[in-house]
């Protein structure tokens, strides 16, 4: 039973539990590997109607509606800032079709089985049918990160919430003005130049405003760190001056100005994507627990339940599998992506957020059902989110469209060392792309079989053929200092600067040379330089992966491998890179990775344990690489010379020699069974030299 507390929550404690309740279900839900939304939900419903600890309408009043649309108008915008049209001309065909084709088709489609399914009218049904097309990226990329699907299909689904979350909001608003304009009792040709007026008027104020912060910012006009308040003041101000001139059409403004900025390349733009996360997620969180928190057992129970789950079904089953395989059709597309893209539709915060404005709108116009909108987009969402969120990933697996469970490390730098590391991580089953800006340096790598990707990891061609959604960590290991600095440090925001790792740097001893935390990425266990772990190949340490067994613990281990370096361990599907000896953990079928020195690699050679240590030729190679990049100091660019040309000569020769980094370990460990890659090697089909 509900236990109302006496007289509320102040504002000030109002805000607090809303704060709080927000993030904290945000970070338990990256805590346990769960929906965010789904413990946002819980956490609105728990304090509103289950408790009544915190009654919106109670303990903050007249204020809900205008913090609701404000925050909204900052989503919306973050949605036009994330939709690129150079990205979106290079996406996938069957990212354009569900753009083109299914925005379109999703609308019609879901208009239907609101009129004859859930029983609304048409004016609200096509006002909240416009707005089912968002199928919500806050809610698909924490899914596809949980599911680990193929790159394919993850990519189509995770375009497809980015483009249409705008595209959504704009065809509901579109749907709207139409439903108001006709309610006025007008002439048809008055309405229609009525709506033109006031969609123009939100677009051009859209297109000023974003042409102006453009300028501003190119120009230099604004400061840095004026930048981000600018942006943010610019947004309320568009919006509040369009919708009082218009209502609804601040939404259509704020959504043109995200558009404008975000194709208009500017140096910015990193920081600006920074204030749209983390803005995102801070109203995203609000906006969850107010909505949730303000849901009333009694408007739920306006609700005719058989109907609200034959729509929900019908909307699962029919609305959104019609609408993927139609618009697929023609494509080259093998059915079961078809099918799993089409069975995989989670609804989000922006459908929430913007049912509950334009609901209490059409309400307020006289169109009773419209009050009906606001539950059946609680239910849809809550159905949805659960449903996807805990069957996409047994689904994709029945299918065969995930990338399994076997971690990933993304290695940055094709060297010698890099290439030995990653064929003894691939012995404890760990997935391996190896990349760099240097064609011959992977031409090692490729001989042996382990996947490469020739480009800059940072670039546009990396975000089309790279998965990486399949690693989950990143070691920078280049000959350049600096790039791997800024590899480490612009994709920590991304992977999380915990799956962040980067060689020492040259001279990162001295006090002048030193970089502040918050640059760069971890180093692992010794601190070395790239060109140090090359020497140490040079001497002929190996490579060597060992499993821990109840009878060979890590203590024996550190006995029958004096002076070993551990570089990773893997431990039930996990990876992490050792920093310290306290990282190694002393468990049965724990995994770890290390470096051997000459005399140990001997004895395990005269034991007749499974691999052989590296040839003299790799040794050769290793000496003359580490001699290079030292010459280089780091920078990149490495003088050509007599040690280079053999590098280059003996990198060559042995290039197709199967043998050249095989990596020093108890393979009989494994159960030696060849494992496929989760996504073809983006350079499996360059030539081999």
């Amino acid at each position: 039973m509900a236990t109302e507390l006496t007289g509320g929550l102040s504002a000030m404690q109002a805000f607090a539990v809303v704060g709080i309740a927000g993030v904290g279900a945000q970070w338990l839900a990256w805590r346990f590997r769960l929906p965010a939304i789904v413990l946002m939900l819980a956490a609105g419903l728990f304090l509103g109607p289950v408790t009544e600890i915190f009654v919106p309408s109670r303990d903050i009043g007249d204020v809900i509606p205008p913090m609701i649309a404000l925050a909204v108008a900052v989503i919306l915008f973050e949605g036009g800032l994330t939709l690129s049209f150079k990205k979106l001309a290079d996406a996938r065909p069957g990212v354009r079709r569900l753009v083109y084709i299914g925005a379109p088709l999703g609308w019609l489609m879901s208009s239907l089985a609101l009129v004859f399914v859930a029983g609304l009218g048409w004016e609200s049904a096509i006002v909240f049918g416009g707005i089912m097309i968002v199928t919500g990226p806050t809610v698909i990329a924490p899914l596809l990160r949980q599911a680990k699907l193929t790159s394919r299909p993850a990519q189509i689904l995770q375009w497809e919430g980015i483009v249409n979350d705008p595209i959504g909001a704009l065809v509901a608003v579109f749907a709207l003005e139409i439903v108001l304009v006709r309610n006025t009792g007008v002439t048809w040709g008055e309405a229609l130049a009525q709506l033109v007026l006031g969609i123009g008027f939100a677009a051009v104020i859209g297109v000023l405003a974003g042409y102006m912060v453009v300028q501003a910012f190119r120009r230099g006009w604004v400061p840095e760190y004026m930048k981000v308040p600018l942006l943010f003041v610019t947004v309320l101000g568009v919006f509040a001056g369009a919708d009082s001139l218009l209502h609804e059409s601040g939404l259509l403004a704020v959504t043109v100005m995200g558009l404008v900025i975000a194709n208009a390349d500017l140096p910015s733009y990193h920081e600006l994507h920074r204030f749209k996360e983390h803005a995102t997620i801070l109203l995203v969180s609000g906006v969850f627990i107010l909505l949730a928190a303000s849901i009333r057992f009694e408007t739920l129970a306006q609700l005719n339940w058989w109907r609200a789950g034959l729509f929900v079904a019908s909307v699962v089953l029919i609305a959104r599998p019609v609408t993927v395989m139609l618009s697929l059709i023609g494509t080259n597309l093998p059915i079961k992506e078809r099918l799993l893209i089409a069975l995989t539709g989670p609804r989000g915060v922006v459908l929430v957020a913007v049912s509950g404005i334009f609901a209490e709108r059409l309400v307020n116009e006289g169109i009773e059902d419209g009050a009906l909108i606001a539950p059946l987009a609680f239910v849809l969402v809550l159905v949805t989110v659960v449903l996807h969120g805990f069957t996409l990933a047994p689904l994709a697996r029945r299918m065969g469209l995930t990338s399994g469970d076997r971690p990933g490390l993304l290695i940055v730098g094709g060297s010698l060392f890099a290439t030995g590391l990653a064929k003894a991580l691939e012995k404890a089953d760990v997935n391996v792309l190896i990349t760099d800006t240097n064609r011959d340096h992977l031409r090692t790598a490729r001989a042996v079989g382990v996947q490469t990707f020739y480009g800059d990891i940072l670039g546009d061609a990396a975000e089309h053929n790279v998965e990486f959604i399949a690693y989950g960590a990143i070691l920078a290991a280049s000959d350049n200092d600096a790039y791997n600095t800024l590899v480490a440090t612009d994709l920590a925001p991304e992977f999380g600067r915990d799956s962040i790792w980067q060689l020492a740097r040259h001279k990162e001893d001295r006090a002048r040379h030193a970089l502040p935390t918050q640059l760069g990425g971890q180093t692992i266990e010794g601190n070395r330089t790239l060109a140090q772990y090359l020497e140490l190949l040079g001497e002929g340490w190996i490579f060597r992966t060992t499993r821990l067994t109840e009878e060979y613990r890590l203590e024996a281990w550190r006995e029958a491998r004096p002076g070993a370096i551990p570089l990773a361990v893997v431990q039930n599907g996990q990876l992490w890179l050792v920093n310290s000896e306290d990282d190694l953990v002393d468990k049965p079928d724990i995994y770890i990775v290390s470096m051997l020195p000459p005399d140990v690699a001997q004895q395990i050679e005269q034991e007749n344990e499974a691999q052989t240590a590296p040839k003299d030729s790799a040794r050769e190679v290793a000496r003359a690489e580490a001699e290079a990049v030292r010459r280089g100091e780091g920078s990149g660019s490495v003088p050509g010379g007599e040690n280079a040309t053999a590098a280059d000569r003996l990198r060559d020769q042995s290039k197709d020699d199967p043998d050249l980094m095989e990596s020093q370990g108890d393979v009989s460990d494994g159960d030696g069974t060849p494992r496929e890659p989760p996504q073809k090697d983006p350079d499996a089909d360059l030539p081999k030299d």
